[in-house]
């Protein structure tokens, strides 16, 4: 008998994508799923465009708000698959995505191998998304994952990952409620508790950005907080593993890629700080590119540093507005 694979959604404002990425789950060539979507509270018309999918092998469940955490745990609760494939409500899966990365997991008979696969970014034309390939594209022992991630600031985006039901549970609930990096601090726990990861490379996801509705876009200082909560618990995930001196090298590493989300916080940098000291070693500032140095010369650093925060985002607005002027017209000249 086949296997079901549930594909869990957790969704909070998200009517504008919905129903396209349900129809990218439901568009699988793997003929077993079961889809879970858990409407965090939204405040638009999100659980409505959830309805209207309602079926047999679609559920939906509302909840009040408590974050993307929350509703995936509760998806997970209500999941009745062998595997489960987590999807951000506004990302799409390839039509063979599941079907490639089953294959591969019949192939090697190891329920506690972790499936991995290539993700794109996009903002509203997947034909036109960018997969950039780094070093996680291999298969690797969890040591070498987490390594590799810490030393190269490399990571893999949520929807890659197919979990086996056996997996899943040794790896327990998502925790990090309220932290940027919820989906980080989990998976490093699924990575630990994993035989390895298995890198299935014709198994593509597709990862919307440019979105400011979703579910992980926020830097208040309880926000900061929580992110550098996530990065101390992967620091202790790998020190568990292996703790010598290129792992903490690895930790502090890890440490000092994220100081630029963390900056500004005085509290959270100087536990960063501390941290660091702890693993034999120290932080820097973040560091600037040359095309910042002007603005640093005549401006100081904090101003530099607020324009390497704000000019990057307002390109990629830009470039999300003029997607989505392209992705209009082609659509209406397809209709005509």
């Amino acid at each position: 008998m086949a296997e079901i694979v549930s594909v869990l959604i957790p969704a909070y404002n998200a009517e504008r994508w919905l129903s396209a990425t349900i129809r990218s789950v439901l568009a699988q060539t793997w003929p077993h799923i079961e889809v879970i979507v858990v409407d965090d509270g939204s405040k638009d018309h999100t659980l409505a465009v959830a309805k209207t999918w309602e079926s047999a092998s679609v559920k939906v469940v509302t909840q009040r708000n408590q974050g993307a955490c929350a509703a995936r745990n509760k998806a997970l609760e209500l999941a009745q698959g062998a595997y489960i494939q987590w999807l951000d409500a506004d990302d799409l899966l390839h039509p063979d995505k599941i079907a490639i990365q089953m294959n591969a997991a019949r192939e090697a008979a190891d329920r506690r191998l972790l499936l991995s696969a290539p993700f794109g970014t996009f903002y509203h034309r997947t034909e036109k998304a960018v997969f950039e390939e780094t070093s996680l594209w291999r298969d690797l022992t969890p040591l070498d994952y987490l390594l590799t991630r810490f030393m190269q600031n490399v990571c893999f985006q949520t929807d890659v990952w197919l979990v086996s039901r056996e997996l899943t549970e040794a790896a327990g609930l998502w925790t990090d409620f309220g932290s940027p990096d919820d989906d980080g601090e989990y998976f490093c726990r699924v990575v630990m508790n994993s035989t390895g990861v298995k890198f299935v490379r014709d198994a593509r996801t597709y990862y919307r950005v440019g979105n400011a509705g979703s579910l992980a876009q926020t830097r208040s200082q309880k926000a900061v907080a929580a992110l550098f909560a996530s990065k101390a618990k992967c620091i202790r995930y790998l020190l568990s593993i292996e703790d010598s001196p290129r792992a903490r090298a690895a930790c502090v590493q890890l440490l000092q890629d994220w100081m630029f989300d963390l900056w500004g916080h005085d509290s959270v940098v100087a536990e960063a700080q501390r941290l660091a000291t702890e693993l034999g070693s120290t932080l820097d500032r973040p560091a600037l590119k040359w095309k910042y140095k002007p603005i640093e010369w005549l401006f100081g650093y904090d101003a530099a540093f607020k324009a390497r925060r704000i000019l990057p985002t307002a390109r990629a607005h830009m470039a999300c507005n003029v997607d989505r002027l392209l992705y209009t017209l082609s659509r209406a000249e397809a209709s005509r």
